[in-house]
C-alpha cells in the first residue's frame, strides 16, 4: 500500500480517535473520520500484543491491508483506523473480509449498496 494511503503518526491516530466515530463488531473496531483534504482513503491499523507474537500480528495487518487494497474502489475517501480484536488471529482471510465488510456497511462507508 502506498505511503499516501497510510496513517502512521501518533497524532493522526489520536485525531481520528478523538474526532471520528467508532463502529464495531466482535472482530474489529473501526474509527472513521471524514477528510476533505485528500481524495482517497487513509488507513491506520492497530493490533495488540495480546493477539500474538510479531509474526501473527504482521499477518493480521497484511490481511487487513489486502482487504482495503482489494476494495479500495468501493470505499469512501475517509480516514480509517482498524483495531483487531481477539478472534482475528484464528480467522481465515475470507472470514476477515466478511467481518470487515459487515462493520464498514454499519459505518456506511461502502459506496455501492452500503448507503
Amino acid at each position: 500500500m502506498k505511503k499516501q494511503y497510510r496513517i502512521k503518526k501518533q497524532r493522526d491516530f489520536q485525531f481520528v480517535f478523538k474526532k471520528g466515530r467508532s463502529f464495531a463488531n466482535r472482530q474489529f473496531v473501526v474509527y472513521v473520520k471524514d477528510n476533505k483534504e485528500v481524495s482517497h482513503f487513509r488507513l491506520g491499523i492497530s493490533v495488540s500484543k495480546k493477539l500474538g507474537n510479531a509474526v501473527t500480528r504482521n499477518k493480521i495487518k497484511r490481511r487487513i491491508r489486502n482487504f482495503f487494497q482489494t476494495h479500495k474502489d468501493e470505499l469512501k475517501s475517509t480516514e480509517y483506523v482498524v483495531i483487531a480484536r481477539q478472534p482475528v488471529p484464528n480467522m481465515e482471510y475470507k472470514e476477515i473480509e466478511k467481518s470487515l465488510l459487515h462493520v464498514l456497511k454499519i459505518a456506511k462507508c461502502i459506496n455501492n449498496g452500503g448507503n
